[in-house]
């Protein structure tokens, strides 16, 4: 709702009817008892509250069928519109207003306003970019309209930071195997051995730090967003801190008939105190021209090269392709958004020798985002099955080949922590992931609960 301070207020009504000159508000046929009125008494009524501007309106209705022809009225009517917070019936007002007169200043410097409320930022800023280039603004109003370009410019370049700090219990922090004992082929016999109490699931509390820097331009026709981000989680067992640092970059092309995006990005992972590996991927994703009732497909394609910095016979290239649904769903507890996605993996090794060789899969993943009232509700549904191309080791299990089950579910509740404060939301995570395998070395159980609060400055 766009209601100017008092002291424009009488410079920019002057707009309305002082710079709609380009068109004559009646047809010259139009017999006088069917011209459109002098508007002028409505606008010396100097309104400044939205009860003023729909009184304005309810007086301008009964004119409508006499003024069809009248720019001025169709300006003055937008304004009216647009200040009561009705912005579609405002837009259309003023569209008139510029169809009958396309010089019309007071309906150009509202219309500019409600494409900004519609969300057409960069429509708002050219149109609003034409006003300051006229030679007849009244006094101060040259001000307001700089004040205005000045403001929506900034939007155009958003920089945040998000601090998060949470508390929570695992009861796998190290990721070890869940089974006590693993089985091992010596010389053809199989025998059991007990894992040692080092390597066995170490449970407890932690804590869990992360921050956050965000930045996105936007451009008409595209847009850049860079995310980077340090993460760490500290507990009694210091043998299994870590410390994640990531970042991304993504080239995204918007379109209400198609979209894409570009990707790329590195994650850096301490673990213990030392580097474990560093991995750096792109890729894209793709939504064509075509929709599935409240659905839309989308491809992906993503490659990444992982390396091991102390076991360089891990080092591998892993793909990505994948299709799936974008799916916008309404109700009357709020709106959610669905992301379900099926995608083929495959995974080789840069150098010989790596134990299992290359690895095909699949991967099964949903997001699913609910709006509700008092809070944002995120759950993330996964499951990847890979098989090795060649037995993993001849102790283990003769020689067979690795087969991996893995499943995890993410639920997450997120809600402003104090009425009217969105900048800081209380945060409630419950996570559990179970990975089955053939080999007993490879199967295992993590759960965790945490809750926290997360900050954006």
């Amino acid at each position: 709702m766009y209601i100017l301070p008092p002291a424009v207020t009488t410079a920019a009504l002057c707009l309305v009817l002082c710079l709609g000159i380009a068109t004559p508000a009646y047809s010259q046929s139009t017999p006088a008892t069917q011209t459109c009125p002098d508007l002028t008494p409505l606008l010396q009524q100097n309104p400044q509250l939205p009860a003023d501007w729909a009184q304005i309106e309810q007086q301008l209705e009964p004119l409508l069928p006499r003024c069809l022809q009248s720019t001025d009225y169709f300006a003055l009517r937008g304004a009216a519109q647009l200040n009561t917070g009705r912005l579609d019936r405002a837009l259309e007002s003023l569209e008139r207003a510029l169809l009958l007169s396309p010089d019309n200043g007071g309906a150009q410097m509202d219309y500019a306003q409600a494409l900004y409320l519609q969300g057409q930022l960069f429509s708002a800023l050219d149109l609003n970019r034409q006003l300051l280039a006229r030679d007849d603004l009244p006094a101060g109003l040259q001000t307001v309209l700089q004040d205005r370009q000045q403001t929506w410019r900034g939007m155009t370049r958003q920089t945040s930071l998000q601090a998060d700090v949470l508390v929570g219990y695992d009861n796998n922090l190290n990721g070890a195997p869940a089974p006590g004992q693993i089985t091992l082929t010596l010389s053809g016999e199989p025998v059991v051995l007990p894992l040692n109490p080092e390597f066995r699931p170490k449970r407890g509390p932690y804590v869990n730090l992360r921050l956050g820097g965000r930045y996105r331009q936007l451009a008409p026709e595209h847009q850049h967003n860079v995310l980077v981000e340090l993460r760490g989680r500290v507990s009694d067992d210091q043998a299994s801190d870590l410390v994640q640092l990531d970042a991304r970059y993504a080239f995204i092309k918007p379109g209400s008939e198609r979209s894409w995006q570009l990707n790329a990005g590195m994650s850096h992972l301490f673990f213990g105190g030392s580097p474990l590996y560093t991995a750096t991927e792109a890729g894209g994703r793709f939504m064509p021209d075509a929709s599935l009732g409240v659905c839309r497909p989308q491809l992906s394609a993503i490659a990444q090269h992982q390396l091991f910095h102390d076991q360089s016979r891990l080092n591998a290239v892993e793909s990505k392709v994948g299709a799936g649904l974008n799916c916008t769903l309404a109700n009357r507890l709020g709106p959610q958004l669905v992301i379900a996605e099926l995608s083929a993996l495959n995974n080789s090794p840069i150098r010989t020798g790596r134990p299992g060789g290359s690895r095909q899969g699949w991967q099964f993943n949903v997001d699913w985002q609910w709006q509700l009232p008092r809070g944002v509700l995120l759950t993330q549904l996964n499951h990847t099955e890979t098989d090795d191309k060649r037995g993993y080791s001849p102790i283990l299990a003769e020689g067979a080949q690795r087969e991996i089950k893995r499943s995890y579910v993410l639920l997450q509740y997120r809600r402003p922590l104090l009425p009217g404060r969105p900048d800081t939301t209380l945060l409630f995570n419950v996570y559990h992931q179970k990975q089955r395998s053939n080999l007993e070395l490879f199967r295992s159980t993590d759960s965790t609960v945490e809750i926290g609060i997360s900050h954006r400055f």
